[in-house]
């Protein structure tokens, strides 16, 4: 059984990755990782407010110790609160590089295209066998429009793969007015991969102080689903690879998005839930997959169960709905 894969132009023994986390903050984790089998590591993102806080003491152009700026800032971390400096950063990159065979993929985390981004050069020095970009916001200004978020993340894409020469991947949300349209600009763009979807931690309200709560919970097999539905719109139709990440929580569902398209499974949960030898547990019933089904690789059941033989995938989708909603019976 050939488990190997191809993403990003990176050979991997497997699809089973480990996703930006905690996990990567720490040498002797990154290592476990590895020992446990994990295909690459994604690195723990390095922030645009963090990099520019460091070199200039703002975030987003505004002084955090100006009072005017004080109250719109204070919900960003300090400086001492993220894991290492930008600089730091770059040197466990360099001992992490050293310390692991499998591809390092680095994490810039951003909204803006400024000269922030110019870290991509940098960490592409340190050794980063890839990038990822992760587009993570809300957009509550309620006169920008959707095209202009599309046109700022399609500028960033243009403007990194100027910049390096190693492989970008753009990590993303799905709340795109039309998000098929959006991934083939990016494609155009030369985005090397695409990575569907980033979770939205959403706060929940306190009725008794009326202050929202933050809160953080792992992602479960229902998380899935929507992932899913664009690995299997997306696969066949676009040049750049295809990763999910969100919602793995079982060896059944990295063996389901590697049917509906992917080319690599990103994992988070699973490995805080379960610890780095989830990786194997992982692999292991992939190939018992491949096995009952005689399938001789993962190339071979990429997509099956994606949308690229359907003549019509929106009316596939549509009618899917439809039946969806006959199926309930009162």
């Amino acid at each position: 059984m050939d488990t190997s894969t191809s993403y990003l132009g990176l050979r991997l023994a497997h699809p089973f990755m480990a996703g930006a986390s905690p996990l990567s903050a720490q040498l002797d984790t990154v290592k476990r990782l590895e020992d446990a089998g994990v295909a690459a590591i994604v690195l723990h993102s390095l922030f645009e407010e963090q990099i520019t806080l460091a070199e200039s003491g703002r975030i987003r152009h505004r002084d955090p110790l100006d009072a005017e700026f004080a109250a719109a800032l204070a919900p960003f971390p300090p400086a001492a609160e993220y894991p290492f400096s930008p600089e730091e950063h770059l040197e466990h990159l360099r001992l992490v590089k050293k310390t692991v065979q499998v591809p390092v993929i680095a994490s810039l985390n951003g909204t803006s295209k400024e000269a922030w981004l110019h870290y991509a050069t940098l960490l592409q020095e340190a050794g980063a066998d890839a990038i990822e970009l992760n587009c993570y916001e809300v957009v509550t200004e309620l006169t920008v429009p959707g095209v202009a978020v599309e046109m700022q993340i399609r500028d960033m894409v243009t403007e990194l793969k100027r910049s390096v020469r190693i492989p970008i991947a753009v990590k993303l949300s799905p709340f795109f007015t039309a998000f098929g349209n959006f991934a083939h600009h990016l494609d155009e763009a030369g985005a090397d991969g695409l990575v569907i979807f980033n979770r939205f931690y959403q706060p929940d309200i306190d009725i008794k102080t009326m202050k929202t709560v933050s809160s953080l919970e792992l992602s479960r097999s229902g998380d899935l689903l929507l992932r899913l539905r664009w690995l299997a719109i997306l696969h066949g139709r676009i040049r750049a690879s295809l990763a999910a990440t969100g919602g793995v929580e079982t060896a059944n569902d990295g063996i389901k998005a590697i049917l509906a398209g992917a080319h690599a499974v990103q994992m988070v949960s699973a490995l805080l839930r379960h610890g780095p030898g989830f990786a194997t547990t992982m692999r292991d019933g992939l190939v018992r997959w491949m096995e009952w089904q005689h399938v001789a690789s993962v190339d071979a059941m990429r997509g099956m169960a994606s949308l690229q033989q359907s003549p019509d995938a929106g009316a596939f989708e549509r009618a899917n709905y439809i039946r969806t909603l006959h199926q309930w019976n009162k």
